[in-house]
């Protein structure tokens, strides 16, 4: 298998669509057994499943490349759709109850958000990098913290040299994505007791 293939499938197997879909329920259900998972699929249908299909649509009619969204000119729409269906999914949350982690969660994925989207109008930011980043903080909350750490870290730098093996991205964009991701999922996080 060469690089490129490789690279290809670590791109679509950890892609922030995928990520933020499975992540919720799993994490709901370590912390809090099925009724937490199905709160996590409350989060997911809103802050993965509308985001992919708004970014599906897009590349079926053409408007976009693909659902990397390689071209960032490319990336304002489907981005503000996301942090749209962020909010939905958050205040629909809040409003029900939720347990403390996935509205702390949630809210951790609307900052990072806040901080991305505005960059990546300017400068082509990894989102694959910054996504794979605040999910190894959330995981490291409910998994042993160092093991999670260590594991995480190794899959985080795997998703920066593929964006970086298929010319998606510098070393500069997916170094800044997962400083990002990392900061304000942690930062996000404590402010909410969680740290």
């Amino acid at each position: 298998m060469t690089a490129d293939i490789v690279a290809k499938r670590v791109t679509n197997l950890l892609a922030p669509q995928v990520l933020v879909i499975l992540m919720p329920p799993v994490v709901g259900l370590l912390a809090q057994g099925w009724r937490g998972a199905a709160w996590g699929l409350v989060a997911s249908a809103f802050c993965g499943g509308v985001p992919a299909t708004v970014i599906a649509l897009g590349v079926r009619s053409g408007q976009l490349d693909s659902h990397h969204i390689v071209d960032r000119a490319r990336r304002t729409g489907p981005l503000l759709a996301a942090v749209a269906a962020v909010l939905v999914a958050l205040a629909l949350l809040v409003v029900m109850g939720a347990p403390t982690l996935l509205v702390a969660t949630v809210t951790a994925m609307l900052a990072a958000l806040g901080v991305t989207v505005p960059i990546t109008l300017r400068w082509k930011i990894s989102f694959h990098a910054a996504v794979s980043a605040g999910t190894v903080v959330v995981l490291a909350h409910v998994l042993p913290a160092l093991p999670t750490a260590i594991a995480g870290g190794a899959v985080v730098g795997l998703v920066c040299w593929a964006r970086v093996r298929l010319a998606h991205h510098s070393w500069t964009q997916v170094t800044a994505g997962a400083v990002v991701g990392t900061a304000t999922t942690w930062a996000t996080l404590a402010a909410f007791g969680l740290g």
